[in-house]
């Protein structure tokens, strides 16, 4: 695999791998995000990893863009796969929680009950963390098809809402707009959960 760096702004760089499978990027990216915080780069001040690229935030006033890819060039080599962490997730699926779960079932050609034991028994990977204030990302889909978005996004979803669209999955942590389908919701406060890209998610339900 092959790992680009350039300049994106004047205050940060964008590390692009390529080559190899998905996985393989997408480990390559979740490596050097975590050599990265690790080392402590003076003057990074955020990192943002995705599938296949990390851009690194930094002062332009501390540091330059060479010395900031010297950096991580040489993190790349001492970058290692940490030990993920699994999140137990209890949910409350379906009625006012999930309002989305029959739409979901009649797409997929499922009963609900289907469609809730395969999102509990599926391990879902947390890919990386997006908006909104940090959603995990998931995917590890066993649904038999991708699944539509809503024709119409909600200009309110409650905190805690459990989400899927195409094959992937989020939790909403904060209410925020959205046009995943709502199939559940957990009582869990995700702010207060310190969950990072490779860790697990199994979700229960309850109620």
């Amino acid at each position: 695999m092959t790992l680009t760096v350039a300049p994106y702004g004047d205050s940060a760089l964008l590390a692009t791998v390529s080559g190899g499978s998905v996985e393989d990027r997408w480990l390559a990216v979740r490596r050097l995000a975590d050599a990265v915080e690790a080392d402590g780069i003076p003057g990074v001040l955020d990192v943002v990893a995705t599938y296949d690229a990390l851009l690194v935030e930094f002062d332009c006033a501390r540091t330059t863009h060479d010395e900031v890819a010297g950096a991580l060039r040489d993190a790349r080599g001492t970058a290692a796969v940490p030990t993920p962490t699994t999140y137990r997730i209890p949910v409350v699926y379906g009625g006012e929680h999930g309002p989305d779960l029959p739409d979901v079932a009649a797409q997929l050609g499922l009963t609900e009950r289907d469609v809730v034991r395969l999102h509990t028994e599926t391990p879902w990977v947390v890919r990386f963390r997006g908006a909104p204030a940090g959603a995990p990302m998931m995917d590890g889909s066993r649904f038999p098809a991708p699944i539509s978005r809503c024709p119409r996004p909600r200009t309110h979803v409650p905190a805690g809402s459990v989400a899927v669209s195409g094959r992937q999955a989020v939790i909403y942590p904060v209410r925020s707009p959205g046009g995943w389908r709502l199939i559940g919701r957990t009582p869990l406060r995700l702010l207060d959960l310190g969950y990072r890209p490779g860790d697990v998610f199994r979700f229960e339900s309850h109620g």
